[in-house]
This record gives C-alpha cells, sequence and structure tokens, in this order.
C-alpha cells in the first residue's frame, strides 16, 4: 500500500474509519470525505450539488462505505424510503466513480472497492429496500468490472453480514439483541469493522491484482452454512 493514493468516501467511523487506519499503517497516501468533515474534506455526497475536491491526479483507489440499515416490512416502505436508500447507496456510488474515473484510469493498477449486504444473495424479511439498492450495486460492480478490465481498474464488493459499527447500533443495542444477532451467524458472532477493512485492503493490494468483478461474502457463514 506504501504510496498509493487512496480515496474514502466515509472514511470516518464504522468500516471506513477501520478502512483508514490499515491503509494508513501500511502507508498509504489518503484522501478522506464524510459528511461530518472529520478527515480531510466534508461532503454529502447524496446533494447533487456535491463535489470531491482536491482529487489527486492518480487515484490508486476507491473505497465507498456510506450505507443505510433501514429495516421495515415492504408495506411499511415509501417510495421516498426507497429513494434514499438508492441515494446513498447506489447513486452515490455511481457519482463517486464518474468523479474518480480519470484518475483511476491513470493508475497502472487501480482498485475499486464498494459494499452490498448477504440480504442480496440471502432473501431476509423486512431487507426490501435496502437489498434492492445493493443489488444495484452488484450489478453495477459486475458491469463496471467489464468495462474498466482494459484499463486494469478492477472492481469488486464485500457483502458482509451484521456488522458492530455505528450504523448498526440499534440492532445490538442490548445484550439480549447482540447474543441473537451473534447466534444466527455460523461462527458465532457478528463481523466487526476490522473484519471487513481487512478484506478490504486486499481487495485494495497487489495482493489480489487478477481478481475483479467479484462479490466477496464476509459475513460469519450466513450465505452458505446453516
Amino acid at each position: 500500500m506504501k504510496g498509493k493514493n487512496i480515496v474514502i468516501i466515509g472514511g470516518n467511523s464504522g468500516i471506513g474509519k477501520a478502512v483508514a487506519a490499515l491503509a494508513k499503517e501500511g502507508g498509504a497516501n489518503l484522501l478522506l470525505y464524510s459528511r461530518t468533515g472529520e478527515g480531510n474534506y466534508q461532503i454529502d455526497i447524496t446533494e447533487d450539488s456535491s463535489e470531491l475536491q482536491d482529487l489527486p491526479e492518480v487515484i490508486d483507489g476507491l473505497v465507498y462505505c456510506p450505507g443505510s440499515i433501514n429495516l421495515k416490512p415492504f408495506h411499511r416502505i415509501s417510495m421516498e424510503d426507497f429513494k434514499i436508500e438508492m441515494d446513498v447507496n447506489f447513486f452515490g456510488a455511481v457519482k463517486t466513480l464518474q468523479a474518480c474515473m480519470k484518475g483511476l484510469k491513470k493508475s497502472e493498477a487501480a482498485s475499486v472497492v464498494l459494499y452490498s449486504t448477504v440480504a442480496v444473495q440471502t432473501g431476509m424479511g423486512f431487507h426490501a429496500g435496502i437489498a434492492s439498492a445493493k443489488g444495484a450495486v452488484e450489478g453495477l460492480v459486475r458491469s463496471l468490472a467489464a468495462e474498466w478490465a482494459p484499463n486494469q481498474i478492477r472492481v469488486n464488493a464485500i457483502a458482509p453480514s451484521l456488522t458492530d459499527t455505528p450504523l448498526a447500533k440499534q440492532l445490538v443495542s442490548t445484550d439480549e439483541k447482540r447474543a441473537a444477532s451473534d447466534k444466527r451467524h455460523p461462527l458465532g458472532r457478528i463481523g466487526t469493522p476490522e473484519d471487513i477493512a481487512e478484506a478490504t485492503l486486499f481487495l485494495l493490494d497487489d495482493k489480489s491484482s487478477w481478481v475483479t468483478g467479484q462479490i466477496l461474502h464476509i459475513d460469519g457463514g450466513m450465505s452458505s452454512l446453516k
């Protein structure tokens, strides 16, 4: 990672913060963009007027972290709810990719990492909003991986299960809720930001130079084991 220019959207908390810490430890040059402004720059990627300021001429890695967890029964999900899910998870990623495309193409070996969810592959009740938005992300990953392969830009996504981040706070807010969530996973626990960050660093690093168009299920076995 040493000397690589890595752009992280949402690098101020949760998974993004863990990714930033590992990348910095590896010697990467970081540009952090977040809604709160912690890091380098403040940005609300859902706003049409948002721009990524001071992007480097060459971008070796791009990580888009913003996400949402709004679990509701389908009959209670409004069109506005669906729009919000798409704005945060999908359209925000599209805007970021378009803004960074020139810089990525100038790198000799660029890597893009987006995030999906275990709920895309594994049908889960009350996940219609987020699973729909993240399903769009997975389609985008595979399409761009094919389109950008001649430019040596790799595009992959990680599909976590429940991870202990501020976004998931309400789902593990009591000992009982956490114990129930741990029990649902074959490995007996929910994920940590570091679990997902380590996989992200692998995808950013040259060690994964033959990996593109993939959705890595880092989910404690949730998607494939019973």
